[in-house]
């Protein structure tokens, strides 16, 4: 594959999880935010399931053991609470707000990583972090106390991002079972969600055809496919495009915010969204470029 077109997949992908915050926040003219979530996710881990058994077929020497399904859960309970934190928080913000600000998980995970796993960031989290307080600052109008408590919201699901981010990957390698893994998480948070929205939330069939076409493309386009073509595209094109490409979701959001959904932001808002993506790229290229310079220097003797 030319790096071309790996390339197009990952922008595919990106603008996939940036349209899919309109999907979410519209589709809640019809459905409470956990019922949406339960059934998205449940059709999600319906979707993925096929793969899943195929790939324990494939390795029959690997099976699900009772550990593998305590950490599975585990792993998607923290993505259940990032995930309904989004989505409540939807109810109250703008789609334009909520792709950037929960698009400082990036900039959040290595700090996380200090706290909860003890690992030592790149030296550019710090400044990264002041530079996304710095944008946060200035979408709130320079003004704090005017973040909603959708923008709030967004910025506490940021964090269980980060904590997700940080526990997926050595779950993936430690069990072997990346498939079974997503679909595993799916299926928890597709549960969680749903059990306390049928009790709490007012559902009927027509709501739920009302909603199909969000839920479909909720599940299976920015989550299935999405996920699928960035999985392809990474394989054929550098870590420093990918990187930069995937980082676009934010900005994809604020698009389709503004063409689907009439959103506007003031000088302030756009200068805060792009100290926040400035911070984003950082976050991820600096160290890749910091590597590649050590990497690539003559040794002395």
């Amino acid at each position: 594959m030319s790096r071309l077109l790996a390339n197009t997949l990952l922008l595919l992908a990106a603008l996939f999880w940036g349209s899919a915050f309109v999907a979410q926040a519209t589709a809640m003219a019809h459905l409470g935010p956990l019922t949406f979530t339960g059934v998205r996710f449940l059709i999600a881990a319906a979707a993925v399931l096929p793969f899943a058994l195929a790939e324990g077929r494939r390795n029959p020497g690997n099976p699900l053991t009772a550990g593998m399904g305590l950490r599975f859960t585990g792993l998607g309970l923290v993505f259940f609470a990032a995930i309904t934190l989004q989505q409540v928080g939807l109810l109250t913000t703008t789609v334009t707000n909520a792709g950037f600000l929960t698009g400082i998980y990036v900039v959040l995970t290595p700090l996380l990583a200090l706290v909860v796993f003890r690992e030592k960031p790149h030296a550019v989290a710090w400044p990264a972090s002041l530079v996304t307080l710095g944008g946060i600052w200035l979408l709130s109008g320079g003004d704090l106390k005017a973040l909603g408590t959708g923008d709030m919201l967004m910025i506490v699901c940021a964090v269980f991002w980060a904590l997700h981010v940080g526990l997926i990957g050595g779950l993936a390698a430690t069990s072997g079972r990346p498939l079974a893994l997503s679909c595993w998480q799916f299926a928890v948070v597709g549960t969680a969600a749903l059990a306390p929205g049928l009790l709490l939330e007012p559902v009927t069939f027509a709501a739920l055809w009302a909603a199909a076409p969000e839920l479909f493309y909720t599940s299976l386009i920015s989550g299935g496919l999405a996920f699928t073509l960035q999985a392809i595209g990474q394989r054929w094109t550098r870590a420093a495009d990918a990187a930069i490409l995937l980082s676009s979701e934010a900005l994809f959001a604020a698009l389709f915010g503004a063409l689907l959904l009439g959103e506007r932001l003031d000088a302030a808002g756009l200068a805060g969204c792009l100290l926040i993506f400035l911070a984003i790229i950082a976050v991820q290229l600096v160290p890749m470029i910091s590597w590649n310079r050590w990497r690539l220097r003559p040794n002395r003797v």
